[in-house]
């Protein structure tokens, strides 16, 4: 500590790690003790040794809450949220978004990673808790399978747009191409006008014309066409899939390859990866923002975004797209939460990351709002139409709207190429997530030395599975596979999931144990708010979230096209093979626990494994202690209560000997020669 600095003292005393620990810095804020060292290493060495020397930590602290940002901060921030603000009030829209984040958001966060940061296991290997509902672990697995495999698809098609956009014109600019209708009427020749023409007087009949041009009845944009008809070729039905685009399919094996190297030492890759794919997003978001609201009409963007219409308030649908908005934009119930925690050291302030995350990635949402709306809010202007006809969500904003929007501004392939590498790294932070949740999940399952060692093939091999059920949607009817595993792979069944697990921890291993677990490894118990919310708040948010799910399902649809009922069906399946997981499992671990009744194994099956606990033996105190058994296998743990009853029948069996060693003595007594001592016989009513 000699080598500190008094500003370095000063942040040590106010942001440690754990509350009276002034040590625990240099793991959160490496930079601020890195003084007078020539190898690069900073004083308290120990500090960025790993903790679990079999199974790993995170560098340092700042790659975990990065690696968290990248992870909860995807593409849903930037084409779903500011369009349900903008649908859904507003401005308005914030007050209910902002009530779920608090209620729900943070302590479903706080929630999953305190879960994995004490047990230091992934998805699979934390349900030692409470083995029976160890299905929720696989339903997690099967949620992040799906979203894995179409959420590099997206990045893909990112890939392939930022390719396309290494040009002098962007090819989307014009109807001019091969791929274009009859029906393609581009705005760039009049809006050229506009501008020519705005110092000589003729501004409004080129703005006139422009609006001719853009109001005819079946107008389609050369940005809709290109997504259409050239970079997918869209076939007319989600049966018929037509070849495979090549170029998608080069761009989707070049995304795996990236994930793969990103993620082949697990964490410690990663977590430098992140550095750059956590932080530039918001470079160019700013850049976008910047030129953005310098733009003509940005200001009617901005206001259409944001203005309030507080008559929307009391519509249960805007408070139920705000807790599902919350819910998902999360990642809540992925188990990408419950595995990056679980590479925390132990005594890590969890409690400190999840209000960082959470509050970043919700100011990101809004952030992104801005950005999006100034630059539609220029479209409309230009276009001489209202902003709710530029508007849109999902793909529809990401490969059509904003790329025709960024065709009318000056140098147009720049901008382009830094929206879609935004794109590229959003969805890289996620998809890191998704692919370690699967990695981790495998290893600590199979958990053999050989396959710690080598678990660059566990990833390499979940990265080539990913990519062979990615390929059906490079076909011509790809997007149709690509949405509908969208609405469903991840609706309903995580909403079941999180609840189950928020009902497990709670009432099933017992809210008090649970509570005093998070107090031994952080030094605190959790406040009272967040335990209420455990307890009361989140699962009856999450019920609502659930009803609000099933009361508003509409069948979905693509523009004008109508899922067939069979395809619903399918996309229902996708959606019961994650839940179904959890009584399927339960029934299984019902029949393997010992009992000579149902009622027996049932409660056998719900007792935590001797094993629960930390991962460590030095962290193992308390009623986690280890206590020494006479195998040679060195120690055997214990929980306090099975601790606690081995001692009383010691005890116990300590005075029956003595008991009866007493009554040999008097009955030795009683057969003396004088009989004096006879009643001495008697045993102690005491002892008995």
């Amino acid at each position: 500590m000699q080598d500190l600095s008094p500003t370095s003292l000063w942040f040590i005393y106010l942001f440690p790690s754990r509350p009276g620990d002034i040590t625990s810095l240099p793991v959160v804020f490496p930079f601020i003790t890195a003084v007078k060292c020539s190898n690069g290493a900073v004083p308290g060495e120990p500090a960025k040794q790993d903790e679990n020397s079999r199974r790993g930590n995170w560098g340092n602290q700042i790659e975990f809450i990065l690696t968290s940002v990248g992870y909860a901060v995807g593409l849903g921030n930037v084409w779903r949220f500011p369009y349900l603000c903008y649908r859904n009030g507003g401005g308005a829209f914030m007050l209910p978004y902002f009530i779920m984040l608090v209620f729900c958001g943070i302590p479903l966060f706080f929630l999953e990673l305190s879960f994995g940061q004490f047990a230091s296991q992934g998805c699979l290997g934390v349900w030692k808790i409470s083995p029976m509902f160890k299905g929720v672990g696989y339903g997690m697995m099967v949620v992040s399978t799906y979203i894995g495999i179409y959420y590099n698809v997206v990045i893909c098609i990112a890939f392939y747009y930022f390719f396309m956009s290494m040009t002098d014109v962007l090819p989307w600019t014009y109807c001019n191409n091969p791929w274009n209708t009859p029906a393609c009427v581009g705005v760039m020749d009049a809006a050229n006008r506009t501008f020519a023409n705005a110092t000589s007087g003729l501004a409004a009949v080129a703005v006139e014309g422009v609006a001719a041009v853009v109001n005819r009845t079946k107008r389609t944009s050369p940005s809709e066409e290109y997504w259409k008809h050239y970079v997918l070729n869209i076939s007319d039905d989600i049966g018929n899939f037509g070849e495979v685009r090549l170029p998608i399919l080069g761009c989707l094996a070049l995304s795996w390859v990236v994930v793969f190297l990103c993620l082949i030492k697990g964490v410690k890759s990663s977590g430098k990866v992140v550095y750059f794919t956590a932080t530039f997003p918001y470079l160019v978001l700013t850049i976008l923002f910047i030129r953005g609201v310098t733009l003509d009409g940005a200001i009617n963007g901005i206001k259409y975004y944001l203005t309030p219409q507080w008559e929307k308030v009391l519509d249960a649908k805007v408070w139920g797209d705000a807790a599902s908005q919350i819910f998902y934009s999360l990642g809540c119930a992925w188990g990408g939460l419950i595995t990056m925690a679980s590479y925390n050291k132990f005594h890590n302030n969890c409690f400190r990351d999840s209000i960082i995350i959470s509050i970043t990635n919700c100011a990101t949402s809004v952030y992104a709002g801005f950005v999006i709306f100034s630059i539609l809010g220029f479209m409309a202007h230009t276009l001489n139409v209202p902003v709710s006809e530029v508007a849109d969500h999902g793909p529809g904003l990401a490969f059509v709207a904003y790329p025709e929007a960024l065709t009318l501004l000056p140098v147009s392939p720049l901008w382009s190429m830094l929206f879609f590498f935004m794109l590229i790294l959003l969805g890289l932070g996620t998809q890191f997530c998704l692919l370690e949740t699967l990695t981790t999940a495998i290893v600590d399952e199979i958990g053999t030395d050989w396959i710690i060692k080598n678990k660059p093939i566990v990833t390499l091999g979940v990265a080539i599975i990913g990519f062979c059920l990615g390929v059906p949607l490079t076909t011509q009817a790809g997007i149709y596979w690509l949405l509908l595993m969208d609405n469903f792979a991840a609706s309903f069944s995580l909403v079941l999931i999180s609840c189950i697990m928020c009902i497990c921890v709670m009432y099933i291993y017992g809210h008090r144990n649970y509570f005093k677990d998070v107090e031994m490894m952080l030094g605190f118990p959790p406040p009272l708010f967040f335990r209420i919310c455990w307890r009361f708040i989140s699962p009856l948010i999450i019920s609502f979230i659930l009803i609000f799910t099933v009361i508003q399902y509409k069948p979905i649809t693509y523009n004008d096209y109508v899922y067939p009922g069979w395809s619903l069906g399918i996309g229902f399946c996708m959606a019961m093979s994650s839940v179904i997981c959890i009584p399927i499992y339960a029934l299984y671990r019902i029949s393997r626990s010992p009992g000579a009744t149902f009622r027996e194994r049932l409660r056998n099956a719900c007792k935590a494994d001797p094993k629960w606990g930390p991962a460590l033996r030095e962290h193992r105190v308390g009623r986690y202690a280890p206590m020494v058994s006479g195998a040679e296998d060195g120690l055997e743990v214990l929980p306090l209560k099975e601790k606690e009853e081995t001692k009383e029948k010691e005890e116990l069996k300590e005075e029956e000997e003595a008991r009866e060693r007493k009554e040999d003595v008097c009955l030795t007594i009683q057969q003396g020669s004088n009989g004096s001592t006879a009643t001495q016989n008697t045993p102690n009513p005491a002892v008995a």
